[in-house]
């Protein structure tokens, strides 16, 4: 491996240096440069060239430990002949004659003095031996040219330092090359002036070492692993940092680390110097360290502690679209400008050092390759690895105490609550009440953002700090109910401690519902039940929270009809005004969603009565379990809007507690909601969608799990869907709704796949299922028509009848046209005939100007094959065409495969309209482009058009989708001039 990688010039400026000493004008070359830049091993070279032009070279390398002794390089220098350096004479006959070589005006004088005098002062004695050694100097130079190393000057005792500046003024004479190396590097605490301070540039040439460019070290890389591939190469290359002595103990490392023949590749740099053998990277940089002071030192572990704490966010957020893993926004708002001060100023306070000189160390080492500045303003390190090693030489109590100063400092700074909570959880503990509500919110982001194992972490390092039992019940409940969401009963044990928690019979309430909803959750309803129970007879002179435990108790007895037993329920004492009667509120919303499921309310009847019930005011307490089922009620009745204000009306009262164990029934309902529009980008990009549970463990499969797997059928991904079902043991699962629903997707996706036996398998059991809880309305699963299309398609077509008469019975008594429709499509095609294309045709006009565009594709689909069946082709073409154009819009790709399929059985050429690009836009999504091109809002276009906000919003997103854009400025430049000018505004 080449050491002199980048310094020919270095040594050409040497050599002629030499040649003009050979010739007798000698001159001081001081090479100067940061720590690792190779200044010995160029000061070593030269002297090798100059040895072999014939010159004499005397070497001296100063150490730290030289500044106690005077006349150290004199010493290394001229070795025994110095001795008179212990005891010099004062009296100047003892100075040797000057020499031929130099003038007189060159040489020292020394001040003569009488016997009655008294002894020399120290100057007088420093001026002395300087003199000697210049005479000493001058002896050996008349022998030979001299070439004289003194290197690392920087660390020589103060006596070796003015002896040899005053030589640098007076060696022009002599044949002499004086060549001195001296560390130039920015540190905290400011160092001495260097040799050259106060030399005229005349006696001094002074030439700076350079870090290595990319090009040099990537040679240098390559030359010690030939085999190594480009990304490999570049890692190594951003880990050496330009810094030639880092660079080889690097790949020291690394060739000890692979074959032993060395040319192996170097494998993925660790993430620790930990793994590194036999540990010369970390060596280096703990020696750069120790030579730049401790005021550096801490400087650059406290940007290591600040560094860190945002790597390991960004390790667990989802990249960038560039592939990089995003860093948090430190302050939001903050130009890049600010943001580096920002960080200098923190760091400057975490290490108790001057900002002005943290900022200019900033920029020096940003210059040098050690660090590197990025877009957002910050600077880091220029590897991982290297921030490591740095971090090396602190203990891991110094690093808990490091995060912790950062925490507060960046809180003053008003840094986001999840940057803050990133020190904390590395730090030591506060003890302040703001670390406990900085932890709380970020975990409630992660949450958000569908990072739950951070969300956890951060709640269980909330639980280091002293706090309130109050406060420390709230904490354990949102932990207890994340960590149950993971796995069944992995929350059950803090819950539990949440209960038994000192504090007022309301927060005991709370964490009891809370506690008994998660034993509900993983299949302990009985068990949840006694405990409300129990807490009832506690809580016998408190009739508002009995009625609230009861209330909870009923709504939570749905999952087991047989747990609450008359002869369980004690009666109630009269109410002392603490509360409406709750409990009646949810038995009357139990009753009705029964009546809903069952097939024996409309409706219309059904959204009357609740919203009687939820008119009125509730309990904090039980709102979220009222307003859920609300929701889902609002939700089947197809009031999608209105489904949505329940939604968020339940998440209102929990403020703090947005980790209740309700919130994932309302995540349930949400995606549900989507799913009813057929949104299926907004169904997929649920972070819990399409991430299975545990083979034959936890809490089974989700609503979200359910509508990705629909959503991945219709959308063509039948092998990511298939990929999804298999990720769940169904046998094993809990006899769920939610699992129930799952045997439903199942069974979509069978059939999709051309496998109607194991779908109408499927579909049946979910009925059957379902059956037993009287829940016969198939309005979240639709199994008596997936069951009859599979039917139809393995001949059966009287069972497939008696199916579809029975799902039109029941749809014609909850009325709504979404169920209507469906069922009377499917009944049109079991029927078939004249009848099935009324019936079909019905169903077309029922769903149109509905929010259930799938199901209007699926019944043009099924009235387009009935009239290609009875031969009246023109009208089935119409049909099936505007299903494809609406599959199009929806991306519904298996609907439009299934339209266009029909359309070339029924002689019509295949839909041969472009699928992308202006030509693809219909006329409705081309003309509300246009609009928004012009700058109108979503809601100028609706009012303009007379449409409903969301119509406008499918049309952009599918015109969006076939323009190849993601943005609304991108719109005038990719649609075409229209031939008649630019696009006209509505009036």
């Amino acid at each position: 491996m080449d050491p002199l990688s980048e310094r020919d010039d270095a040594l050409r400026l040497l050599a002629a240096g030499a040649e003009r000493a050979r010739a007798g004008s000698g001159r001081l070359v001081l090479l100067r440069g940061a720590t690792g830049t190779g200044r010995t091993a160029l000061l070593r070279a030269a002297a090798q060239q100059a040895s072999a032009r014939g010159m004499r070279v005397l070497r001296a390398r100063c150490t730290p430990e030289d500044r106690g002794t005077d006349w150290g390089v004199a010493r290394q220098l001229f070795g025994e002949e110095a001795d008179f350096l212990q005891d010099a004479p004062a009296a100047s006959a003892h100075v040797p004659a000057a020499s031929a070589h130099v003038p007189a005006a060159h040489t020292p004088s020394v001040p003569a003095r009488t016997q009655a005098e008294p002894g020399p002062t120290p100057a007088e004695r420093r001026r002395t031996r300087g003199a000697l050694l210049w005479r000493l100097l001058e002896t050996h130079a008349r022998r030979a040219p001299l070439f004289v190393a003194v290197d690392d000057v920087h660390a020589a005792d103060p006596s070796s330092r003015r002896w040899l500046t005053e030589a640098a003024r007076l060696v022009d004479g002599l044949p002499v090359l004086l060549v001195v190396t001296e560390r130039s590097q920015y540190d905290i605490d400011q160092a001495a002036p260097g040799l050259a301070h106060g030399l005229s540039p005349a006696f001094v040439h002074t030439h700076t070492l350079a870090p290595l460019s990319a090009d040099a070290a990537t040679g240098l890389v390559r030359a010690a692993f030939p085999q190594a591939a480009p990304d490999r190469v570049a890692d190594c290359v951003r880990a050496g940092a330009g810094n030639p002595l880092l660079l080889r103990a690097l790949l020291h490392d690394l060739s000890s680390w692979n074959a032993d023949d060395g040319t192996a590749p170097p494998a993925a740099l660790p993430d620790t110097c930990a793994a590194l053998y036999p540990g010369a990277y970390p060596d280096v940089v703990s020696w750069w360290l120790a030579g730049a002071g401790g005021a550096t030192a801490r400087v650059a572990r406290c940007l290591a502690v600040l560094e860190s704490a945002e790597a390991d966010a960004a390790a667990v957020r989802p990249p960038a679209a560039d592939g990089t893993a995003p860093a948090r926004d430190w302050c939001p708002g903050y130009c890049p400008d600010e943001r580096r001060d920002t960080q200098a100023r923190i760091t400057a306070r975490m290490a108790q050092a001057d900002p002005d000189r943290v900022t200019g160390w900033l920029t020096a080492m940003t210059r040098l390759g050690l660090l590197r500045r990025g877009e957002d303003g910050l600077h880091r390190y220029a590897h991982p690895l290297l921030r490591d090693a740095v971090l090396s030489g602190w203990t891991s109590g110094r690093r808990r105490e490091a995060h912790r100063t950062a925490a507060e400092e960046l809180m003053r700074e008003g840094a986001l609550a999840g940057v803050v909570a990133g020190h904390l959880f590395h730090g030591s503990a506060v003890a302040e009440p703001w670390a406990v509500d900085i932890l709380v919110e970020a975990a409630g982001e992660e949450v958000r953002a569908g990072r739950p194992r951070c969300a956890v972490a951060y709640l269980r390092r909330a639980l280091d700090e002293p706090m309130a039992p109050v406060r420390r019940a709230t904490v354990l409940i949102q932990l207890g109910s994340l960590e149950c969401a993971a796995h069944p009963s992995g929350g059950l044990a803090r819950l539990a401690q949440a209960v038994r928690l000192p504090g007022e019979s309301r927060d005991r309430v709370r964490a009891m519902v809370a506690l008994a909803t998660a034993l509900a959750r993983s299949g302990e309803t009985g068990e949840a039940l006694r405990l409300l129970r129990e807490e009832e007879q506690r809580l016998a002179g408190r009739p508002g929270l009995v009625r609230t435990l009861r209330a909870v108790a009923v709504l939570m007895s749905d999952a087991t009809p047989d747990a609450l037993r008359p002869e369980h329920e004690a009666p109630l004492p009269e109410s002392d005004g603490d509360g409406p009667d709750l409990l009646d509120a949810a038995r009357r919303m139990q009753a009705v969603r029964h009546g809903a499921t069952a097939g024996l309310i409309s409706s219309r009847d059904a959204m009357d009565r609740i919203r009687a019930l939820t008119d009125g005011p509730a309990d904090p307490l039980a709102v979220p379990f009222l307003f859920g089922m609300a929701a889902l009620v609002a939700h089947w009745a197809d009031e999608l809007d209105e489904a949505e204000q329940l939604v968020r009306r339940a998440l209102d009262p929990l403020g703090s507690f947005l980790l209740h164990p309700m919130h994932h029934i309302l995540t349930d309902v949400r995606v549900d909601l989507a799913a009813a529009r057929a949104d299926h980008d907004t169904v997929l990009a649920e972070p819990s969608a399409r991430t299975p549970r545990i083979r034959s463990s936890g809490p089974g499969p989700t609503s979200a799990h359910t509508q990705a797997v629909i959503a991945l059928v219709e959308t063509g991904r039948l092998e990511e869907a298939a990929r999804l079902v298999d990720g769940f043991e169904l046998p094993t699962a809990p006899d769920s709704w939610r699992t129930h629903r799952f045997l439903y997707a199942r069974g979509v996706l069978r059939a999709a796949a051309g496998e109607p036996a194991a779908a109408l398998e499927d579909f049946e059991e979910c009925g059957r299922r379902q059956a037993s809880r009287e829940a016969y309305l198939s309005v979240a699963s639709p199994w008596r028509v997936g069951a009859a299309e599979c039917l139809l398609a393995l001949g059966r077509r009287h069972e497939a009848l008696s199916h579809a008469e029975e799902e039109a019975r029941l749809a014609e008594v909850w009325h709504t046209p979404r169920v209507r429709g469906r069922a009377l499509r499917v009944l049109g095609e079991a029927t078939g005939g004249r009848r099935g294309l009324r019936l079909t045709g019905t169903a077309v006009a029922l769903l149109r100007g509905t929010p259930a565009d799938a199901e209007l594709i699926a019944a043009l689909i099924a009235h387009g094959r009935l009239l290609v069946a009875s031969r009246e082709r023109s009208q089935a073409r119409e049909a099936l065409y505007e299903a494809v154009e609406r599959a199009e819009r929806l991306g519904a790709v298996r609907l439009r495969g299934v339209a266009e399929e029909l359309l070339h059985e029924g002689g019509a050429r295949r839909a041969g309209a472009p699928r992308t690009g202006p030509a693809a836009l219909t006329d409705s999504e081309r003309r509300i482009a246009g609009l928004a091109a012009e700058g109108r809002t979503n809601a100028e276009i609706a009012a303009s058009l007379h449409l409903a906000r969301r119509t406008v919003e499918t049309h952009l997103t599918a015109a969006y989708r076939k323009l190849g854009i993601t943005r609304r400025t991108e719109l005038p430049a990719a649609l075409p001039p229209s031939p008649h000018g630019p696009p006209a505004r509505a009036s």
